[in-house]
């Protein structure tokens, strides 16, 4: 033990050596006149990437480029270095006789990890490389710490999501993954302007915390002595906005659920919620068919997709099954012929399936199918027709009043969207609403609080109207291959550090 404490120490001597050098250089810089960091600007004319990719037109020609100092290699008179940009690397021959002796003694001084450009002209290396034969060579930020040891990175899954910045110099999937989270959203935002969707804001702090069974996280404003909510869902600002006429509108933001984190769950994530007059949930179905399409396509060049080496098709029509139907084909049990809340009970109770009293029907056939039916629907696929009693803001089906017109979008056995016919009687709306208050007095913090502005807004009316809402982060989650959330995320809800 007391060897390893002594390595220990002598480790952080070590470090705390290094670190007091980078500081010292920093002194001898600015006392020299060379201060990196009143330096305000560079004029880069290319990123690395863009000289690989023209250079048969920029051979012998002069670019600037800047970035990070990733590698060094000092070799008397002559000395290799590795830049890293946002494109990717790029090698630079440095030469004495080319920047100057004392220009060339600066260079040999610098550390792994400051920001440097360099100009020069552009030439392939004997062995094949790509490279600038520098020119001109600029200190534009100095290091103070010190980056992770090159060949592993930073490898504590922990210390990356807190350090993402470091996370993002080190391994460049993860840059890349994030380039293409950008690229996803950029193209959702595309695809819906293409088809005539408005986008729009709508409040974060809110006093009513509705359109989601979620328990919100809660504030308090000031000025106006008032507890409020963060909004847990998008969907009743947009339905006045629907009421107020827009017809097609759609909103991507983060929403807050005061919940658990695990791999596909954090506190705050990315929800994009649309809704279009007009239309009902095939309509919605239709269009996350053609929008997590065209995504694909896009972004990744393919419809077809591996996540943790599973192989989906986005590329063929997806399945629709009605969730009676699922439960049906997965645990043998026939919702259809269960006539009562008692043998639901009774068939949840021979199964294993744990309840609460308060469970009706349907609330227990959304059991059945967690159960048993989910973690199956690992194709794209649209389980249909859920039950009224975990859909509050649904239009039942005309002939099946014990169901609604909903859908929930399922992909590697994840719900990565839910959508409704949405319910546009008032009358409905509140008898509704009263259940969920009956609920909540009952304890669950979950349920749905009336709001009368709402029911104000369906009454002035709302035409027929199709809804839904995706998961942006586990749409990322499969599109790059992530297995957790927080790899999508570029900055995750952490434990303090002290906890």
């Amino acid at each position: 033990m007391a060897e390893t404490e002594n390595n220990s120490v002598q480790s952080q001597a070590e470090l705390n050596s290094l670190l007091k050098i980078r500081r010292e250089k920093l002194s001898e810089l600015q006392e020299s006149g060379r201060d990196p960091f009143e330096i305000t600007k560079y004029e880069r004319t290319h990123h690395s990437r863009e000289v690989k990719d023209n250079f048969v037109s920029l051979e012998g020609k002069s670019v600037s480029v800047a970035g990070r100092l990733m590698s060094k290699r000092v070799m008397g008179k002559a000395s290799f270095c590795n830049v890293q940009d946002l494109k990717g690397t790029i090698q630079s021959y440095v030469a004495r006789d080319s920047i100057g002796e004392d220009e060339y003694k600066q260079f040999k001084k610098m550390d792994i990890g400051d920001i440097v450009g360099i100009e020069g002209r552009v030439f392939k290396t004997k062995t094949g490389e790509i490279s600038i034969h520098a020119e001109k060579l600029t200190l534009l930020t100095k290091s103070l710490q010190i980056l992770p040891e090159k060949f592993h990175g930073i490898t504590n899954t922990d210390l990356r999501y807190r350090q993402r910045y470091v996370d993002l110099i080190m391994n460049p999937e993860v840059k890349d993954t994030f380039v293409k989270r950008s690229k996803i959203i950029s193209s959702i935002r595309k695809y819906l302007d293409e088809q005539g969707f408005m986008e729009v804001e709508t409040p974060m702090l809110v006093s009513n915390a509705g359109g989601a069974a979620a328990r919100p996280f809660e504030t308090h404003f000031n000025a106006l002595d008032e507890d409020l909510k963060l909004r847990i869902s998008l969907e009743l600002y947009l339905k006045r906005l629907i009421v107020g006429g827009l017809e097609k509108v759609y909103e991507i933001g983060r929403v807050f659920r005061n919940e658990g984190i695990d791999t596909r769950h954090n506190p705050e994530f990315t929800l994009m919620e649309l809704y279009q007059a007009y239309t009902d949930y095939n309509g919605m179905m239709d269009l996350t068919e053609n929008l997590y399409r065209r995504v694909a396509e896009e972004v990744l060049g393919t419809t077809k997709i591996t996540y943790n080496g599973v192989e989906m098709d986005l590329g063929r029509p997806f399945e629709r099954i009605t969730m009676v139907d699922a439960v049906r084909k997965y645990s043998g049990v026939d919702f259809d012929a269960i006539d009562s809340d008692d043998d639901a009970k009774a068939a949840a109770l021979e199964r294993h399936i744990e309840f609460e009293e308060h469970h009706k029907k349907g609330d227990i056939l959304n059991l059945f199918f967690e159960e048993f039916a989910e973690e199956h629907m690992i194709q794209p696929t649209f389980v249909m027709d859920h039950p009224v009693e975990i859909s509050p803001l649904t239009k039942k089906k005309p002939d099946k009043p014990g169901y609604v017109e909903r859908f929930e979008f399922f992909m590697n056995g994840w719900e990565m969207a839910n959508a409704y016919s949405e319910l546009n009687d008032p009358i409905d709306q509140r008898e509704r609403f009263r259940a969920q208050e009956e609920l909540l007095a009952q304890g669950d913090e979950e349920a749905n609080r009336t709001d009368e502005d709402f029911l104000n807004a369906l009454e002035i009316g709302m035409p027929p109207t199709g809804g839904i809402g995706f998961g942006i982060d586990r749409m990322c989650m499969l599109l790059t291959d992530s297995s957790a959330i927080r790899d999508v995320l570029l900055f995750p809800t952490m434990k303090p550090l002290a906890d």
